[in-house]
């Protein structure tokens, strides 16, 4: 989908389709992992589950690389998270990954409805656990401060793609 292709990453949590929808709204090309590519299934083979699992929570493989290889559009930014990421890293020429501090993941979280994932206690405790490790997100790229207005976010992640901020 774009000559060049960026990765926004980070915990649940941290920003991901805030960006995405502050990227669209500014006109630029963004697709929303977590609702236009992401499934259950196993990370490694990519075959269905029927779970409902937060370690199944995989892309497409075959149509993240298909959108990639598009380019009608300058720029195309995935945003959203994803267990398989390592295996389509190669495609991206940069990755963003977001980053809050855990007071600020805190209130976050509050903010969700109970029906939204990282609202039960449990889920939360993994959300916290990953942002300490910081196992669940690439550990290449540019990281951004995301504790800062949205706006200020997607300034500074356009502005490391080289791309402008209006």
């Amino acid at each position: 989908m774009g000559a060049r292709n960026f990765l926004v990453e980070g915990v649940s949590g941290t920003g991901k389709s805030s960006v995405c929808r502050e990227l669209r709204r500014r006109g630029h090309h963004a697709v929303d992992g977590d609702r236009e590519l992401a499934y259950q299934g196993d990370p490694e083979t990519g075959m269905a589950t029927d779970t409902a699992d937060h370690e199944h929570h995989v892309w497409d493989l075959d149509l993240v690389r298909a959108m990639a290889a598009d380019h009608r559009e300058r720029a195309t930014f995935f945003c959203g998270g994803s267990r398989n990421f390592p295996r389509f890293l190669d495609l991206f020429d940069e990755v963003f990954v977001l980053d809050v501090d855990v007071d600020t993941l805190h209130q976050r979280l509050d903010q969700r409805p109970p029906d939204e994932w990282g609202s039960r206690p449990a889920e939360r405790e993994l959300i916290v656990r990953l942002h300490d490790s910081k196992e669940d997100v690439p550990g290449v790229g540019v990281v951004i401060d995301a504790t800062r207005p949205i706006g200020e976010v997607v300034d500074e992640i356009l502005q490391e793609a080289g791309l402008p901020t209006t």
